[in-house]
């Protein structure tokens, strides 16, 4: 492999395989969360980070600021979403069995992604429209968007975030807690409830950034919430289902080989067409869940 090839693979696969995995750790962290907490599959997951990214988008047509500087406000109003989903749709069914709560939210996320067309239409959007933002140049051969700088950055920021809650509050301890038996932890004196709120506005928050990073590395349209669930759950699992941790490892490994597997490993020809990246978080899946199906940091198994 010659230098130029081995700048190529940095530029346009290695460097959008971690930029793509970032945006599929936030969004799988809140999955994982979810599943692990309250013991179900959230399909809906998907349509938060749609509300969050167009609630940025509308955001920033009245404001005119840069859409990191309106994510906390945008975190702020799609976790008052997820609140109230929770408690009008699936607060009902808590005690019902898991297959009601997938259901549910099956069609939660057919009226999120209808009210989202609805409102915004069907029409494809950007954060940076008619801008043309140049990479910066890096030792004559590396090339960095801002941008993807700036995705990366503030995603490791978030991760850390999420350890920090997860290891150093009470919180985070009662969640952990019921993580590992929602009853022990009634039990022992843990509002289960408040648990609850607390697990969903932090999901509704990571997959609000990541829908914000999401559309502004690429565009917004109302079916990016839906394309975006395979993936999240692929790196969920991969991790392991109720292992955040595992979901930011899973989220970068299905990132890096969705690009990786489009580079011309064998010829001039891509390995796999683009086209096919989606196959590859599937196929990921399916060999974890026959090879391992408690995952990499040995999460739950149902």
């Amino acid at each position: 492999m010659d230098n130029g090839f081995s700048v190529d693979f940095i530029n346009f696969y290695l460097i959008p395989g971690v930029v793509l995995g970032s945006i599929y750790a936030l969004g799988a962290i809140g999955v994982s969360l979810v599943f692990g907490i309250l013991r179900f599959a959230n399909f809906a997951h998907g349509e938060l980070m749609l509300i969050g990214a167009y609630t940025t988008y509308s955001l920033m047509q009245f404001s005119g600021l840069h859409p990191l500087v309106i994510l906390p406000i945008a975190m702020l109003f799609t976790s008052l979403v997820a609140l109230g989903i929770d408690h009008t749709f699936y607060k009902p069914f808590r005690a019902s069995k898991s297959t009601i709560l997938i259901v549910a939210s099956f069609g939660i996320a057919l009226m999120a992604r209808s009210a989202v067309q609805i409102i915004w239409g069907v029409d494809t959007f950007s954060y940076s429209s008619g801008q043309i933002q140049m990479p910066m140049i890096l030792f004559d051969t590396l090339r960095l968007s801002p941008k993807h700088i700036w995705i990366v950055c503030f995603s490791i920021v978030l991760m850390i975030v999420v350890h920090v809650v997860l290891t150093h509050t009470k919180t985070g301890k009662a969640m952990r807690a019921m993580s590992d038996s929602a009853e022990l932890a009634q039990l022992t004196g843990i509002r289960t409830e408040s648990v609850v709120k607390a697990t969903w506005v932090l999901g509704a928050s990571l997959a609000t950034a990541a829908g914000v990073f999401l559309g502004w590395d690429s565009h917004l349209h109302s079916m990016m919430g839906f394309y975006m669930l395979l993936p999240m759950f692929a790196a969920a699992i991969l991790g392991g289902i109720g292992q955040p941790y595992g979901a930011m490892v899973g989220g970068l490994v299905v990132g890096l080989a969705e690009e990786l597997s489009a580079y011309p490993w064998l010829g001039d020809t891509p390995l796999l067409s683009p086209a096919y990246k989606a196959g590859v978080a599937f196929a990921l899946m399916i060999i974890m869940l026959i090879w391992r199906p408690s995952g990499l940091f040995r999460g739950r198994v149902f």
